[in-house]
């Protein structure tokens, strides 16, 4: 069993960065496919981003392609999710998860395929 815990979130304005940080403890994450995900007020839960446990191959949504980057330090067991030039419409809860097939080769986009999620970390961006 992994546990996973969020970090980072916080409120800034319009323009501004945050590193989001997921730490896992119980078992090594090294193996396993990482992504981040959130959910705006009244919303479903989206994806944002994914990083294969094989070779680190990344994917973003479009909707924060070229602001967003996820990353992944094997030595700290920990996935994060820097997050550059942020906007109003970022505002959500950011959830890790992990999904525990082993040495993925494809960065996973559905949230189903996800095995362990942590509990969240708000992120608000006000204009």
């Amino acid at each position: 069993q992994v546990q996973l815990e969020e970090s980072g979130g916080g409120l800034v304005q319009a323009g501004e960065s945050l590193r989001l940080s997921c730490a896992a403890s119980g078992r090594t994450i090294n193996t396993y496919n990482m992504g981040w995900f959130r959910q705006a007020p009244g919303k479903e839960r989206e994806f944002v981003a994914a990083i294969s446990a094989s070779r680190g191959i990344t994917a973003v949504a479009n909707s924060v392609q070229g602001r967003f980057t996820i990353s992944r330090d094997y030595a700290k067991n920990t996935v994060y999710l820097q997050m550059n030039s942020l906007k109003p419409e970022d505002t959500a809860v950011y959830y890790c998860g992990a999904d525990r097939a082993a040495w993925g080769t494809k960065p996973l986009k559905d949230e189903y395929e996800y095995d362990y999620w942590g509990q969240g970390t708000q992120v608000t961006v006000s204009s």
